[in-house]
This record gives C-alpha cells, structure tokens and sequence, in this order.
C-alpha cells in the first residue's frame, strides 16, 4: 500500500467536529479529502496558499541540514505523509507569523550554538511550544486555579466561567494524539494569557503571540500543565465530577522541599 493511500485511511479518523478542532476544520476538513482521494500532505497543503511557506517532499531536506535552518535558508517545510505533518501544515495556516518567528529564532539559535546533542533551553522551549502549547484566553479566577493546579476549583467549582474562556491548541503533535483521545493527554499552556480585548480573532491571536516570542521567555519553560479532555464541553465523561478524581491525570502542584 501506497504512503498516499496510507495516509488517505489516517486522515479519515479525523473527527472534525471535535471542540479542539474548530479552529482548523477549515481548510482542514478539505485538505482531508483531498489526501484520501490520493493527494500526498505536501501536494494537498499547497492547493491552499494561506501560509508564508511552501510544502516539499521529505527528501528535500539535504542530508546533514538542519530541519529549522532548511525552512529558515528556503522558505519550504520538507513533509511527510503523516498525521504529524498534516497538522504541522494546518498549524502554518492558522498560526503563519507564530509559526515564522517560532522559525526565526530556531535558526537563531543554531546558527549561534550549531546542532548538538544537547538543544538548550531556549530551543527546549520552542520546541515544547511548537509541538505540544495552547493558548488560553480566560478570566483572572481561571488562570489562578490552573497555575495553582487547583483541578477541583479549575475545572468542577468554576465550572460556569469556562464560557467566558477559550482554549485554542497549536501545537501540531498535540493535535496528532487527539485523533484517538485518551485521557491523559495534556497540553503545555503558554503562561501569557491571551488579551480578552483580542476577542474571538484568532489572527490577532497570531500576531500578539508572534511579537510576544522571544528567546529569553522561552528559555524560562514558560509553560503550565492542563488535561485537555478535562475542559468543560470538550470531553463527554467530565459531566461526572469523578472524572477529576483521577490523580494520575490531574496531578497537585508539587510542594519544593526545604
């Protein structure tokens, strides 16, 4: 069987009226179908001109180059076909000045220090952005439960204010393992809160992320911890208050020793 044709049956599992997903139905949903009808991701993510990127083969990369360096240096992403990929091109549409700066300062970064065993915290830090961040948009009491882990308070008393948040995802393996939901599955949230006065526009999102960025927050692990089927309205089963219980999952905050 064919990578295309493999690809085809992967993208078919893609429940897109899934909560996590509104932002990226569009174009996503048709992207799909054109890679089950036997387009490969690169071929398909192209037919849509929405990103400061072009998508090529894998095997475009020239051997010895750095990933990051090659997007910076040519302004195309090497593909894969596959779900991971899929998203990462999804996540250049939705997120393009995010997604460049993100570019930017990887290159930054390997220019100064070249690519060794080691990535660095900065590098650390854009990374875990870039493949597992969301962005949250939500009032004070919120944020004050989520950085005190406070999952009770968070989740189950403040129930009521999650319609007045919003939660949007971009970081592209995040959006690859919530093909096939398991419990456990957590996003990084970014420590920023998103400005209420940016509303529901997610371009404005974009561009207030993408001046935010810099190497000294990102080397900081900028980052708190959130179950993301625990979220109010995105996960059927946290109706039940017992669904919190669950301390493997919604882990307390870790009390430093003296």
């Amino acid at each position: 069987m064919s990578a295309c044709v493999e690809q085809g049956f992967a993208v078919r599992s893609i429940d897109w009226s899934a909560p996590w997903l509104a932002h990226f139905r569009d174009p996503g949903e048709g992207l799909a179908l054109q890679i089950t009808d036997g387009f490969s991701v690169h071929q398909a993510l192209n037919c849509v001109r929405i990103s400061p990127v072009s998508f090529v083969p894998q095997a475009d990369l020239p051997p010895g180059t750095a990933y990051e360096a090659h997007i910076f240096d040519t302004g195309t992403v090497p593909t894969r076909d596959g779900l991971h990929d899929f998203f990462n091109g999804l996540c250049w549409m939705r997120f393009p000045l995010t997604k460049r700066r993100l570019n930017q300062l990887q290159a930054a970064e390997i220019a100064t220090a070249g690519v060794g065993q080691v990535r660095g915290p900065v590098r650390d830090g854009l990374t875990l952005l870039d493949e597992n961040a969301a962005l949250l948009q939500a009032p004070d009491a919120l944020w004050e439960a989520l950085l005190a882990r406070d999952w009770t308070r968070l989740l189950v008393d403040l129930r009521p204010l999650w319609a007045q948040a919003r939660l949007v995802l971009l970081g592209h393996a995040l959006l690859e393992k919530l093909v096939s939901p398991y419990k456990s599955i957590t996003a990084h949230v970014l420590r920023e809160p998103v400005p209420l006065t940016l509303g529901d526009d997610l371009a404005a999102w974009d561009a207030w992320l993408a001046q935010t960025l810099n190497a000294p927050l990102l080397a900081s692990k900028p980052f708190t911890p959130l179950p993301v089927l625990g979220v109010p309205g995105w996960w059927p089963a946290n109706e039940d208050r017992a669904f919190y219980a669950d301390a493997g999952v919604f882990r307390p905050q870790r009390v430093a020793s003296v």
